[in-house]
């Protein structure tokens, strides 16, 4: 048992003290673990949400994209990005897809920010891609940007 001279007035040791400091700072990051979780499991419903709503064929479309992209970067969360499907690394999206029905366009695209990891020597590269019926070799492709696109 510790000695008067060794407690404070509040009542508790040094050692004590600095055992509740250490408890408080786990449960500290327990609730943000736990609020970070929760906001990306409601990110990624409102991904789903989203695809839900989409016209058939651009739904359709837009499934295959989201299960590749999440095949090929699982490091990428899903998140809303200006309202369409968008995949974030860290917080900042790095990809995303837009559906041309949605926006009255003639085709969808699939796009890369400028956090993506994508350039290159030549100074041109591609940020946006045109998916019209895209052919399994076309989506290896797209595939491969994106893991190049996460680093």
């Amino acid at each position: 048992m510790a000695s008067k001279s060794e407690k404070d007035t509040d009542g508790f040791s040094a050692q004590e003290r600095e055992a509740m400091k250490e408890r408080a700072a786990e449960l500290k990051a327990q609730a943000r673990r736990s609020r970070e979780a929760d906001k990306a499991a409601a990110d990624a419903a409102d991904v789903k949400a989203k695809l839900e709503q989409m016209p058939d064929e651009d739904r359709r479309l837009a499934e295959r994209v989201h299960a590749l992209v999440l095949e090929a970067a699982p490091a990428l969360a899903p998140k809303l990005y200006y309202g369409q499907p968008g995949y974030a690394l860290e917080g900042k999206v790095v990809c995303f897809f837009r559906s041309g029905q949605m926006d009255k366009e003639r085709y969808s695209t699939f796009g890369f920010s400028a956090k993506a990891a994508l350039d290159d020597s030549s100074g041109l590269w591609g940020t946006s891609y045109a998916l019209l019926e895209p052919s399994d070799a076309a989506l290896a492709a797209l595939a491969e940007l994106v893991k190049q696109a996460v680093g």
